[in-house]
This record gives structure tokens, C-alpha cells and sequence, in this order.
């Protein structure tokens, strides 16, 4: 899975996402994160294929809403699923937020999507320690990846020493804060010493933590320039004053204190 990909949501279906999608894998993105809750599969979709890059060289993940968890509505959500993607397969499926009371038998039709090769791989979003702990406490796959908010203002770092110890990889959604690290004046500080953007900085950071990004962009040169991390490399002096500024400030919703 690569450690970099693009993020689409909010991306509005036809020209906005498909133009987001073709240029990023133009520009050799190979992960593509989308959602059923985003309403734009389709033209992601519709840009995979019309891209001509192999289908097998693409990561693709899309993510089950919580209108439809359960065992069997599952299932047929992961079918609508793969028609709007014009595939016959995903690379990873998620369930979007811990539904409580849902998501056991959620988690029970992912194990049969894996089972039948019909999923590559598969985890949850938002998921919280407590719920990994239940989760796991009766399930037969361990999620392979827990997809979450993660960025300088709440940094998860509990949460992925947990997960970690089970084999879970962190995946940050809004990594950049809605571009708030641009204004952080020790993301600047850092990133003039290294002729980079605080968002660079910030999706360096995330790397070196072995956490995958996915930053969401619609705009060629910010898709161009989330990708360009790889020719740089953060001191030990400049991950801590990056560690310094977690306030444990959530952007999104709180997955403890959320109507599902």
C-alpha cells in the first residue's frame, strides 16, 4: 500500500473528481481513497479507467456508510460499491464509523468479502481503542488498517502504539488540517529550512511515524506538491517540536460523541 494517495472527499461527482483522480495518477499517485458517504465513486471510477494504468498497479479503497452496516446490507453496499468503481475488486474495504450494535456484523461481511478475493484487504475507520478491543474480541481477520484523523493538533499517538502492537497500520484522514498548517508558525520555521510547504513538512512528518497520508486536493499544483516528500528527511529536534503541538484538537467528528 503506498504511504501517499489522494483523498476525494467532498470532490463532487463528474468533472471535479475524475479531473482530481487523472491528474494525480498522472502524476503517479497510486492510491485512490473514496467513500459510498461521498457520493462519487462513479467518477473515480470513470477516471481509473480512462487513465489506461492497469488496474492491479492502483490502490483503490472505498468504505462501507453506516446507513448500510450489518451483515447482509453490507454485502450489497460493497456490490453497489464495485459497479460505480467498474471493478471487480477492492484493494481495501473500511467501515466508516463504529456504529454501535452494527459493526460486529459489519466486520463479519468484510471477512467474507475477503474470504472470496473479493477485498485485498480490509479495516475500519474511526475506530477508537475501545473499539478495536471489542471488535477483535470476536473476530477471526484482525483490521489491517485503521483509518483516522491525525495531524499535528491530535496526533493519535496512543492509538497507534495500540494498534501497532497488533499488526493495525494508522491512516490519517485531514492530515493537513484543512491546509491550518500553512499558519503554524513552527511548521514554517521547519519547512523554510528545508525549501518545503508546512503541508510537505506536515506529510513528511506523518511518514517518518509509519503513518499512510491521504490528503485531499481537487487543485493540480497542491496534488503535485502533497506527493513531493520523499527527497527530504525531518531531524529527531524537528519530529519533537512537531510532537509539542498536539493539543488533542479534533476538526471532524469525535467517533465517542457522534450520531451515527
Amino acid at each position: 500500500m503506498p504511504m501517499v494517495g489522494l483523498g476525494v472527499l467532498k470532490a463532487k461527482d463528474g468533472l471535479e473528481v475524475e479531473s482530481a483522480v487523472r491528474t494525480a495518477l498522472q502524476n503517479g499517485y497510486r492510491l485512490i481513497d473514496t467513500a459510498a458517504a461521498y457520493r462519487n465513486e462513479s467518477g473515480v471510477g470513470n477516471a481509473i479507467k480512462a487513465s489506461g494504468i492497469p488496474r492491479d498497479e492502483i490502490f483503490l479503497t472505498t468504505k462501507v456508510w453506516n446507513s448500510d452496516q450489518g451483515y447482509e446490507k453490507t454485502l450489497a453496499a460493497f456490490e453497489q460499491s464495485l459497479q460505480l468503481l467498474q471493478t471487480d475488486y477492492i484493494d481495501l474495504y473500511l467501515i466508516h464509523w463504529p456504529v454501535a450494535g452494527k459493526y460486529k456484523d459489519t466486520w463479519k461481511a468484510l471477512e467474507t468479502l475477503y474470504k472470496q478475493g473479493k477485498v485485498r484487504a480490509i479495516g475500519v475507520s474511526n475506530f477508537q481503542v475501545r473499539h478495536l478491543e471489542d471488535l477483535m474480541s470476536s473476530a477471526e481477520i484482525t483490521p489491517m488498517i485503521n483509518q483516522v484523523e491525525v495531524h499535528p493538533h491530535l496526533q493519535q499517538r496512543e492509538l497507534q502504539a495500540f494498534a501497532e502492537s497488533y499488526g493495525i497500520k494508522l491512516e490519517a484522514w485531514r492530515p493537513i488540517m484543512m491546509g491550518e498548517v500553512m499558519l503554524l508558525p513552527e511548521l514554517k520555521e521547519i519547512a523554510q529550512r528545508h525549501q518545503k510547504s508546512p503541508a510537505q513538512v506536515t506529510l513528511r512528518w506523518l511518514k517518518q511515524r509509519g503513518v499512510i497520508t491521504i490528503p485531499k486536493s481537487v487543485k493540480e499544483n497542491r496534488i503535485l506538491e502533497n506527493a513531493d516528500i520523499f527527497d527530504f528527511e525531518l531531524s529527531e529536534s524537528e519530529m519533537d517540536m512537531i510532537e509539542s503541538l498536539d493539543k488533542g484538537r479534533r476538526l471532524g467528528p469525535d467517533p465517542d460523541n457522534f450520531n451515527f
